[in-house]
């Protein structure tokens, strides 16, 4: 099918575009299920790499994920837009092909796609993330259920002329609801409510009512996990819910993973670790290396880079536990979230800052937002309120924003644009990760059929093999494991078959010609491993050099 990226695909024609791409291109692009969500749906996975060059295992990898978040549906169509990118680009552009050849690329476009099928449905239901019940799955008994009362296929807001209402309307746009001030009296007032129906109402109280799938599945990932009590969504238990565990044990029996970027939206900013820690809890050097990218992903996006514990709180006295960082805080791979879209900005609206815009600004800021949708949205956005006989409240009005399309998500004009922001991006990191190759082979006669076996390899990445400090203090990673295959009459005089060397540096250690202090290691990023062998003339033998986040390389030689 035609693949467009101004619109949404539910789960069947998302299933149809993937399996296209492997179809279209299987030297290029594998499909395989990594594990079943809770409504039994297959979590996709993509691998893509050049098949002839080496399988996606034995090279450098890095992972990219969306929509874990049910309506959060752009996150789907920039790992979707990844995907197309590489397919339009191998053989094309020498970056992209140079890419396919030398790394993996693991893409997960829905991690939660029960929660999208919701969220797509004719008539919506917006929840948080998984559809799973939790933490109990009784149908409440009281209170408003948030929902689409009138059957557009939208969930607004509702609203209810009353004297002792919080809002008012705003006096240079009656459209807009706005806090009255604090000792206002005497106007005309509103209650504004989300859209929903109510069970047993008694006329005076209302309430809404929470999802009764109160699970977030970017809080049941390992990392900081904390019991509901603390940490709201995060499950009985880490890894609890079946998209967190088949993203984990993927993830996990991959580690030639050595990095990776989770989709999100919304606020237009990309998000680096930690997110329950401040910067001088993290090691130096791998702090240095995230402001170092942070400053190219800001240069190729245009999207600003900043640390979740510092600067993307929901509140400035709590943290934010279990989420997908993990692989930073755990494995040490480095990683980053991206919120995708800010319609603040888009309405020229200054000074925006993430998550505290949407706690407080002032009404200006509403004004402008309004006259954005009106100029650019053609009633998309801004929905004008309507009239509605509403069956338990009576006359109300519908209208506020279409959050869905406007908030959540860009508007279907803006999709395209906005995830065009990202392919350069993700492709300029996995290009930094380390890469095994080798260096260079000698065979040395030592007389009476001996001979000596050098096998020497370097590390052509930027980032060292052990990619971050992190996985170094979590003891993940091994040096170089080198491995010597003597043909039939071959035997070893001196070493090992299998030896363990050490890591490899990259270009990322090494200071500026004006450092203070001088860089003494100057081959850090070459290791190699000698033996001696005694077999006749004319022998072949096997050498291998593997790094489980570097790839792996081997030769064969003849000696004599």
């Amino acid at each position: 099918m035609q693949l467009s990226f101004d619109r949404f695909y539910r789960y069947a024609e998302l299933t149809t575009i993937l399996k296209g791409f492997a179809e279209r291109h299987p030297g290029l692009f594998t499909l395989e299920s990594i594990g079943k969500s809770h409504e039994g749906r297959d979590i996709w996975l993509v691998t893509a790499t050049q098949a002839s060059t080496g399988a996606a295992a034995d090279k450098p990898a890095f992972w990219v994920d969306g929509n874990i978040h049910a309506a959060e549906l752009t996150a789907s169509t920039a790992c979707l837009y990844f995907l197309h990118t590489l397919e339009q680009g191998y053989g094309k552009d020498a970056g992209l092909t140079r890419l396919l050849d030398t790394r993996a690329l693991y893409i997960c476009p829905r991690i939660n796609p029960d929660g999208a099928e919701w969220a797509l449905a004719d008539k919506p239901k917006y929840i948080r993330s998984s559809t799973r019940p939790y933490p109990f799955d009784e149908e409440p008994v009281d209170g408003l259920n948030v929902e689409d009362v009138d059957g557009d296929g939208r969930i607004l807001q509702m609203r209810i002329r009353d004297p002792n209402g919080a809002y008012k309307a705003h006096p240079a746009d009656a459209r807009l609801v706005t806090p009255r001030e604090p000792a206002e009296y005497g106007g005309e007032y509103w209650r504004v409510i989300p859209e929903g129906t109510l069970v047993n109402y008694d006329g005076v109280e209302i309430r809404v009512n929470r999802d009764k799938e109160g699970l977030d599945l970017n809080r049941n990932f390992p990392s900081g996990w904390r019991q509901e009590f603390q940490q709201v969504g995060a499950g009985p238990y880490p890894t609890s819910e079946p998209e967190v565990r088949a993203v984990v044990d993927f993830i996990v029996k991959h580690p030639n993973i050595g990095g990776g970027v989770s989709f999100h939206t919304h606020s237009g900013v990309i998000l680096r670790p930690f997110s329950s820690e401040p910067d001088e809890n993290m090691p130096a050097e791998d702090l240095w290396l995230y402001k170092l990218f942070g400053k190219k992903s800001t240069e190729l996006t245009g999207y600003p880079n900043i640390s979740i514990f510092h600067d993307f709180k929901y509140h400035p006295k709590q943290v934010i536990t279990g989420g997908f960082d993990w692989i930073y805080e755990h494995l040490g791979q480095f990683f980053w979230t991206v919120e995708i879209w800010a319609p603040a900005k888009e309405a020229g609206i200054e000074g925006y800052h993430f998550i505290d815009w949407y706690r407080e600004h002032p009404p200006e800021d509403d004004l402008k937002l309004i006259a954005w949708s009106d100029r650019e949205l053609g009633g998309e956005g801004y929905i004008d309120w309507y009239p509605f006989d509403h069956p338990q409240l009576g006359p109300v009005e519908l209208g506020g924003w279409n959050k869905l399309a406007v908030f959540r998500n860009p508007p279907k004009k803006y999709i395209e644009r906005e995830v065009k922001r990202f392919p350069g991006w993700l492709a300029w990191q996995a290009m930094t990760l380390p890469k095994l190759e080798t260096l260079r082979t000698e065979v040395q006669a030592l007389g009476g059929d001996t001979w000596r076996v050098r096998f020497a390899v370097h590390n052509t990445g930027y980032l060292p093999s052990y990619v971050t400090k992190r996985a170094l203090e979590r003891k993940m990673m091994r040096g170089v494991v080198y491995e010597i295959e003597l043909g039939p009459g071959a035997s070893l005089v001196a070493g090992k078959a299998r030896v363990e060397g050490g890591q490899l540096e990259g270009r990322a250690s090494k200071p500026t010609l004006q450092a203070f202090l001088p860089n003494l290691d100057l081959t850090g990023d070459r290791g190699q491993c000698e033996w001696t062998v005694r077999a006749p003339a004319g022998t072949r033998i096997g050498l291998s050099a593997r790094h489980d986040r570097a790839g792996r390389v081997q030769v064969e030689l003849v000696l004599g």
